[in-house]
């Protein structure tokens, strides 16, 4: 009976109060029935909901490793929300052990993660609660670090946009607030920024549930499979798209027991889509948004936005990370052979490093959406072209349940056995238009510096195509185009070569590459043979040129099919100005020591018997060192170095057919 009792009023203040749809409501009731029948899932939550008793073993082993347990955010939004359905219940229990954890950035600390996007409302939203409901004491900041941070997501959006990954966790915290929160204007910017989250989860979403979205951060387990997974649940609960879950998800539990009103975001969903929306804000205005914050939450605030060694703000990284002995922490593993460089040398630390201390950056950019039914495709133009990429996932298409991407890096047999955080040695330029794109590759020179600290984890320039064969009903190749067909969905990808590598097909990249992939269907195209006619009609070229306008090189490429055309030219500055001859990176000569003191050594034997012209500049484009082409080198040449500044300087070394330039660091 009070389970009766307990389904008449979710429902009733469902319809009534909040106007949520019938069919909604009633995916709620059922997908909390079946998650609590089955043997898996994350049912406490559910059991505290319908208030059946928890699961003893279950929670006693979670609050034994809770206190060092690695980001424990996860499981603490799950409690608090025991905690408020369950009465009191378990508060003897559960109460005890979150008092023995910091909820906050603390000294010294090796495991919790506090500062991106997901965290910081799971960790503030739980803090925030318990002092409403327990009276735990709290310092000023944790208001103003929790009305910030939805405001800000409120004007500007999720920095992690489109994340399959991390949108439900944030869910979860922004969910409690709406549900538990006393203060009105919390629980109201709460519910307006879940909303407005759910209606990004549905751009994306195609007519079968499924979603291969670009995003600012994601793992490659999120393409492997269209549903049962973490997001799955909740595109159901909202559409029922997709396959009907037989399990609760983390997000899952949450939505399904939540009385947040999404009428407004169920009707946001359409089939088809063709639009472009800008995501976030810059860096520079973020100066100014983050102004009012104490020093330490703008900094966070700063991070989550993912500019952790912007040259702009890596100062303060590592004068924080060394203040609160946070080298250590398994989040700052890739930059910690660099903690031996006070904080006044990050800034020009970070500018030799450019290739990776500019593409931590999430915030600030374009997206581009293309749905129709059941194919999408979807990108980031501009995400960094040609730096080290790491979370960033800068296109992907969906043809039915099957998705389609280029990745840059080591090509293994598994491809689930690519790094999960550097899921691209270094990113692309996507040139979208509606259903077709153009992807071009040319990567940045890696300074000796990183490669040294690194291990040559980035030396890897190969770009593979995730194509999964058994997902297709029917597959053609033309000479480098490929094409395949999922019932009555369609795509087309031309390769940049046709080799394969450990089963994937994939292509070594020295200079640049580029590939080409457009998505279509019966609505758009009629019959498989038809659409395969309009690949075999297009037209594509590529070439290299040097600019002497703009003193760049140029990398062009066009692809012309159908009605479209879509063409990029991508050229990379110079310092020289008046020889048109090509530039490429001084890989054949050996410049040593870099870092350097008193002197550089080049070793010139690639280029031996030529007049060589030697030119030095420093970070503001003057030159600082200059040696004409009126002497052959046999071999060695000694630099002297030692009155030169603390900096950042490029080389340029100009044999008699070609340019060569390295960046070096003087310290």
């Amino acid at each position: 009976m009070k389970k009766i009792i307990l389904l008449f009023c979710l429902c009733l203040n469902g319809m009534l109060l909040y106007g949520n749809d019938p069919d909604y409501l009633q995916r709620q009731i059922d997908y909390v029935d079946t998650a609590l029948q089955s043997n898996s899932g994350n049912k406490m939550t559910l059991q505290a909901f319908r208030d059946l008793p928890l699961d003893a073993v279950q929670l006693s082993t979670l609050l034994s490793i809770l206190p060092t347990k690695n980001d424990p955010d996860f499981q603490i939004v799950e409690l608090i929300r025991v905690l408020f359905y369950s009465e009191g219940a378990y508060d003897n229990e559960i109460l005890p052990v979150l008092e023995d954890i910091p909820f906050w950035l603390n000294e010294g600390d090796t495991t919790r993660t506090y500062w991106s996007e997901n965290h910081m409302i799971m960790w503030t939203s739980s803090e925030w609660l318990l002092h409403e409901r327990y009276g735990w004491p709290i310092d000023n900041s944790v208001y103003q670090r929790l009305i910030h941070y939805l405001e800000l997501k409120l004007e500007y959006g999720f920095y992690e946009f489109f994340s399959s990954v991390y949108f439900p966790y944030t869910l979860s915290g922004l969910l409690n607030l709406y549900e538990f929160a006393e203060d009105p204007m919390v629980k109201d910017l709460a519910k307006q920024v879940a909303q407005r989250l759910l209606k990004d989860i549905l751009k994306p979403t195609t007519d079968l549930g499924v979603y291969y979205p670009a995003a600012g951060r994601n793992y490659p387990e999120k393409y492997n499979s269209a549903y049962g997974q973490n997001h799955n649940s909740l595109i159901y609960l909202l559409t029922g798209l997709g396959d009907v879950p037989t399990k609760a998800s983390h997000a899952g539990a949450f939505l399904a027991t939540s009385t947040l009103p999404v009428d407004e975001v169920i009707n946001s969903w359409t089939p088809n889509e063709d639009t472009l929306i800008y995501v976030g804000h810059s860096l520079e205005s973020s100066f100014a948004i983050h102004s009012e914050m104490t020093p330490t939450d703008r900094l966070i605030f700063q991070w989550s936005a993912g500019g952790y060694a912007h040259p702009d703000i890596v100062q303060e990284t590592f004068q924080m990370l060394t203040d609160s002995s946070l080298w250590d922490h398994k989040d700052w593993e890739i930059l910690n052979p660099l903690s031996i460089f006070p904080p006044e040398n990050a800034p020009t630390v970070a500018e030799n490093l450019n290739a990776l201390s500019y593409s931590t950056g999430l915030s600030g950019h374009d997206v581009r959406i293309f749905k129709n039914k059941s194919v999408a495709l979807m990108s980031v133009p501009e995400l960094w072209k040609g730096k080290v990429g790491f979370q960033q996932w800068p296109f992907a298409a969906t043809v039915g349940t099957t998705p389609v991407y280029t990745a840059s890096g080591e090509v293994p047999l598994n491809w689930g056995d690519r790094d999960r955080n550097i899921e691209n040695t270094h990113l692309p330029h996507v040139e979208q238009q509606s259903n077709l794109a153009l992807i071009m590759y040319r990567p940045d020179t890696i300074p000796d510096l990183l490669d040294a600290f690194t291990d040559g984890m980035f030396e890897n320039k190969n770009v593979a195509l995730f194509w999964k064969e058994e997902d297709y009903d029917e597959i053609v190749e033309n000479g480098n185009w490929i094409l395949g067909r999922q019932n009555e969905n369609y795509v087309a990808v031309r390769r940049s070569c046709t080799e394969m590598i450990n089963t994937w097909w994939a292509c070594e990249t020295n200079e640049g590459q580029a590939w080409v992939i457009m998505v279509g269907n019966s609505t758009m195209y009629g019959s498989f043979t038809n659409f395969q006619d309009i690949i075999s009609l297009s037209e594509f070229s590529e070439d290299w040129y040097f600019d002497p306008a703009t003193s760049q090189s140029v990398y062009h490429a066009e692809i012309n099919i159908d009605t479209f055309s879509v063409e990029y030219a991508w050229g990379v500055d110079s310092l020289l100005t008046n020889i048109q001859t090509p530039i490429q990176a001084a890989t054949i000569i050996d410049i040593y020591p870099n870092p350097m003191h008193d002197f550089i050594t080049l070793d010139l034997d690639a280029i031996i018997n030529q007049l060589v012209k030697i030119r030095v500049f420093n970070t503001l484009g003057e030159e600082i060192y200059y040696e004409p082409a009126d002497f052959i080198y046999t071999s060695l040449k000694t630099i002297k170095t030692s009155n030169w500044q603390t900096g950042m300087y490029t080389i340029i070394i100009e044999s008699e057919e070609k340019k060569y330039y390295q960046k070096l660091i003087k310290f």
